[in-house]
């Protein structure tokens, strides 16, 4: 995760430093731009200073992401084939084949079997109580650093408000200071205000994204596991007559 993070911020501050350095180069022209250009400008219209917040907001959101769908990729099990192997092993070799087979497979359902085979010796109730103690353990794994995720998530868009606060505020300074009202005057307060907003929800949108796909991949693997294991203390209570 600390790589991750790592990475994706270097990353982000180099394009963050990309962005200044150009900004003489960005200036008003009608000539026609690429997408990459015109995202630069409009960037460093709404104030790099104030629109970097959003962009780390982005950075450290998406290196949660990433980092939370290669684990949970990663925690993916084909149960249906552990369950057939675990029944094969307590058929020919009982519970020490079985353990042996949960030790080499990966996920977190392995790991659940593991637990409740390694106490099926004080009967299937106490096997029972160790899979459901262990599952949740797994799927506070399963979940962790999610709430940042929702966090940034939250803090995206009320980023783009303040920064739109700002903006209006900086219009009105303009009017006080001109004693005027005139478009010409108030344009610039205006354009940050909308452009800073404009970011904050296309942030939120891209890390809402992630956010949904992880919580139904975490629903999935919770799901497998619950029926896993309830297949797994079937399995006990046959292994047990």
């Amino acid at each position: 995760m600390k790589k991750v993070v790592n990475v994706l911020s270097v990353t982000g501050f180099m394009f963050f430093g990309a962005i200044q350095s150009t900004f003489a180069q960005e200036a008003a022209t009608e000539e026609a731009r690429t997408f990459h250009q015109e995202l630069k400008l409009r960037f460093i219209e709404g104030d790099p200073g104030f629109m970097g917040i959003v962009l780390v907001a982005l950075i450290l959101g998406l290196a949660i992401a990433i980092e939370r769908i290669i684990y949970l990729n990663m925690a993916t099990t084909n149960t249906k084939k552990l369950v057939a192997n675990v029944d094969d092993a307590l058929s020919s070799g009982g519970v020490e084949a079985a353990k042996e087979v949960c030790r080499n497979s990966k996920g977190p359902v392995a790991s659940i079997f593991y637990q409740g085979l390694d106490r099926v010796d004080e009967g299937v109730e106490a096997a029972e109580k160790a899979v459901v103690s262990y599952g949740g353990v797994q799927m506070g794994l399963l979940e962790k650093n999610v709430s940042w995720l929702s966090l940034f998530i939250a803090l995206a868009p009320m980023l783009g408000f303040m920064g739109t606060v700002i903006g209006m505020i900086d219009a009105f300074d303009r009017i006080a200071v001109a004693n005027d009202i005139s478009p010409a005057v108030v344009a610039g307060g205006i354009k940050i205000a909308l452009l800073t907003t404009v970011f904050g929800l296309i942030v939120a949108i891209i890390l809402q994204i992630f956010y949904n796909y992880i919580v139904s991949k975490i629903d999935s693997i919770v799901n497998n596991m619950e029926d896993s294991s309830i297949q797994l203390i079937d399995l006990l209570v046959k292994y047990k007559k």
